[in-house]
């Protein structure tokens, strides 16, 4: 094998360039051989920064695999070797990872708390920085289950995850924290009966893990419940994608398990069907960006969409979604659908989110970190 000899020096790609082939690498059947060459090209800090991004888009063996086979086709020793210890490091990290999150569920559900994985499977064979349950369960039972079976540190709450229900946990020899939503969902904690679908209607997966002694299975979401789980983070809580949220929720849009009616039906009382055909519009409009045709959507879907792909951009490693005006119409409408439900308690907790956010946008110019609040 020979190493490639750059003729030229490397030119440092920008952050958006980055993303742009993160998203070719995973979205596209074919990644063009310009944008494997100009990979190929990277020098060492090139390499770290597209590394570093693909980590926080949690897209790493996804998008390296592509990558991984054109520097076998050209004999390129040093991306060889360069492309194997990244997939391998975050390989042993996945099957660390999951091996104790099967533990932990298991554990759970002896314990008579039903729980789900939400998000965390969908990025397999990639994983993301953070383990997601949800459980229908007491919280003092699961508290239980975490400090007396796994001897398992609280972490501090903010004042976020209070009122969203939410507690996070560290394991001995588990990097990774573990983030449980307890009987509710949603921002501000105002999804009860929505959230309740998470277990009523969750389905078995195995996930084949090489090196721990087979599958494990876990029960996650219907396709239904994994559409409405990623609206809830990107388009009411962080308003911004990662690139896996496209790659995974393409698969779903494409799969024949997803029931749109379904889909339609279950959010559109909750107040969050304009979001969730926004989101879906949004990942169709990058699927045709990057392999020339989109993910065919119904007219009931896109004609309530409020943004789509086009209203997107670039900034701090993430794809971002406009608050304003967008962010703010999806918020307002969820409150005014919500309302006139005559659901009191999340209308409450809703009306809560702007004090809140403000609060936080606050500490956050005072200290640099929000975390104690949002």
């Amino acid at each position: 094998m020979s190493t490639a000899v750059l003729s030229e020096p490397s030119v440092k790609p920008s952050e958006k360039q980055i993303l742009d082939w993160c998203c070719e690498l995973t979205l596209s059947q074919s990644p063009s051989r310009e944008t494997l060459q100009a990979i190929s090209a990277l020098d060492e800090d090139g390499r770290k920064e597209f590394l570093r991004l693909l980590d926080m888009n949690h897209v790493i063996i996804r998008a390296l695999e592509p990558v991984s086979r054109y520097a076998t086709l050209q004999c390129d020793a040093s991306l060889i070797m360069w492309t194997g210890r990244a997939m391998n490091a975050e390989r042993a990290r996945v099957v660390n990872a999951l091996s104790h999150l099967h533990e932990v569920v298991t554990e759970l559900e002896a314990a008579g708390c039903p729980t789900t994985v939400i998000k965390t499977l969908e990025h397999f064979p990639d994983l993301g920085s953070d383990l997601d349950l949800y459980t229908t369960a007491l919280g003092s039972r699961v508290n239980t289950v975490f400090e007396m079976k796994f001897n398992a540190k609280r972490h501090s709450r903010s004042w976020g995850d209070r009122v969203a229900q939410k507690w996070n946990f560290s394991i001995p020899g588990l990097p990774e924290s573990v983030e449980i939503h307890i009987q509710r969902l949603g921002q501000m904690g105002e999804h009860t009966s929505l959230a309740q679908r998470f277990v009523s209607r969750r389905l078995p997966l195995t996930i084949p893990l090489q090196g721990s002694g087979g599958g494990k299975t876990f029960y996650v979401p219907a396709a239904e419940e994994r559409i409405v789980v990623a609206t809830l983070q990107r388009m009411y809580r962080h308003f911004y994608f990662r690139v896996c949220d496209m790659v995974n929720s393409a698969q779903i849009m494409e799969s024949s398990t997803l029931d749109l009616a379904e889909l339609k039906r279950a959010t559109e009382r909750a107040g969050i069907w304009p979001g969730v055909a926004s989101y879906l519009t949004i990942v169709s409009d990058f699927v045709k960006k990057y392999r020339g045709h989109g993910i065919e959507l119904p007219a009931f879907v896109t004609n309530s969409a409020v943004c789509g792909g086009n209203d997107i951009f670039t900034r701090a490693g993430f794809l971002r979604v406009p608050i304003l005006p967008q962010g703010a119409h999806l918020y307002r409408r969820q409150v005014t659908t919500t309302a006139l439900n005559g659901d009191v308690p999340a209308t409450f907790r809703l009306g809560l989110l702007p004090y809140l956010a403000s609060t936080a946008a606050v500490v956050f110019k005072l200290t640099g970190n929000d975390k104690g609040v949002w």
